[in-house]
């Protein structure tokens, strides 16, 4: 009859310890690689992914003010721009939290913030721009009326009549190309981040564990 010889204690708890470990890496290595599947799955289709430490580093370290009214972190609000770049169309903001520091109280008040953060900004930018462009067509209308006047000036003589060319014209055509600076490369300039706080004021923000 077979008799199993009985492992000692000091030896069966080194080996327990060493299951232990083994069996944490494992899973650590598992977490690791749905984190890089997610990833992936998501560069695929078109979202926005990115990995935070905890929901602080959304928002400002200077400001103590809470979720609800913290600003947003330089930080982040770059990586969102750099990210959100070439997307078309709605996407997705998948943040991804450690799944310990999930919690989902705080991430409906995080979620408010950014919509309201980001609607904002976007309603901001754009009266700046409407305004921007109507003060151009002033400015565009106003070199123009100038340089009308002016030309009535050209065949007279006397020396009243030169004075009033020489001040008319030069002011018509740079209330002209002032106008059109105001309408066109203001416009242009400002127009990326327009599109940046429209686009991330109508994605879907979801949280993820890894």
């Amino acid at each position: 009859m077979l008799k199993t010889k009985k492992m000692s204690r000091p030896r069966q708890t080194l080996y327990t310890s060493f299951l232990i470990v083994f069996v944490g890496m494992a899973k650590k290595g598992e977490e690791f690689k749905c984190v890089d599947e997610i990833l992936e799955k998501n560069i695929k289709e078109g979202n926005i992914s990115l990995i935070l430490d905890s929901y602080e580093d959304i928002f400002s370290d200077f400001d103590p003010r809470p979720y609800t009214e913290k600003a947003l972190s330089d930080d982040f609000i770059n990586e969102c721009m750099k990210a959100a770049r070439d997307k078309k169309g709605r996407f997705e903001l998948r943040l991804m939290v450690p799944h310990n520091l999930r919690n989902l109280k705080e991430e409906l008040k995080v979620r408010k913030r950014l919509k309201e953060h980001f609607n904002k900004h976007y309603e901001e930018k754009k009266k700046e721009m409407d305004a921007m462009k109507k003060q151009g067509m002033l400015w565009f209308a106003m070199g123009m009326i100038l340089m009308i006047i002016s030309s009535f000036f050209y065949d007279r003589e006397g020396f009243i009549y030169h004075l009033l060319l020489v001040i008319f014209e030069p002011a018509g055509w740079f209330s002209f190309w002032e106008g059109l600076d105001k309408v066109f490369i203001y416009s242009k300039e400002h127009e990326p981040e327009l599109k940046f706080n429209k686009k991330m004021a109508e994605c879907h923000i979801y949280f993820f564990s890894y």
